[in-house]
């Protein structure tokens, strides 16, 4: 692909390549083969290098009412990369990836084979009618802060501070049932050799759970 196609008029890519943050989450079917296929299309994207992704975790799914015991489990991960992609442009490429996956937008927070949020882009602030990032909602999130500071553990969320006090103080208030696949008795592979929320975050509302 050319850069001209990868950042498209109007999104001109970086100078310098920018650390970012998607958070990864399937609850359809073949979940694990689904985040890996996920994954390694990252490692694909124009202009993004150095893609690192944590140990899946099994979470119960959120709705808009709440945890759903009965909802199909989530898995969830967070992928850490460099890339030199406009945040539009990569938010574009998310929500591709989640196609090719066969995701459909009907129900909001509903089930879904594929979830792909852009948390953070570097130490930017956005908030407008195409992207909000950090993601508003990543700082209260268990299965986007335990997985993200496993593989991290100085993350910083901008505006929020360290990902380690905000995972802290979410469980400290109690919080959704959130286990490594390993604790959950299920397959241990992770997600790099096999989310659940703002075309923010996800690829759904401004759009994983």
């Amino acid at each position: 692909m050319s850069v001209r196609l990868a950042h498209g008029i109007g999104d001109p890519p970086a100078h310098d390549p920018i650390a970012a943050v998607v958070a990864l989450g399937a609850n359809l079917g073949a979940r694990a083969e689904t985040l890996a296929a996920a994954v390694e299309e990252l490692r694909l994207l124009p202009l993004t290098t150095d893609v690192r992704v944590s140990e899946p975790i099994e979470t119960v799914a959120v709705t808009l009412t709440g945890e759903d015991a009965d909802a199909p489990r989530y898995l969830n991960a967070v992928a850490l990369l460099q890339t030199r992609l406009a945040p539009t442009t990569l938010l574009r490429e998310l929500h591709r990836i989640e196609a090719e996956h066969g995701r459909v937008r009907r129900e909001k927070w509903g089930d879904r084979t594929l979830d792909l949020d852009l948390i953070t882009y570097g130490d930017e602030r956005i908030d407008d009618e195409r992207l909000t990032v950090p993601h508003p909602r990543a700082h209260e999130r268990e299965f986007v802060l335990a997985p993200w500071v496993a593989i991290d553990p100085d993350a910083v969320i901008p505006g929020r501070g360290r990902v380690d006090a905000l995972l802290a103080g979410v469980r400290g208030g109690g919080t959704r049932d959130a286990r490594s696949v390993d604790e959950a008795g299920h397959d241990a592979r992770s997600v790099d050799g096999a989310g659940q929320d703002a075309p923010s975050a996800s690829a759904e509302e401004r759009g994983t759970q």
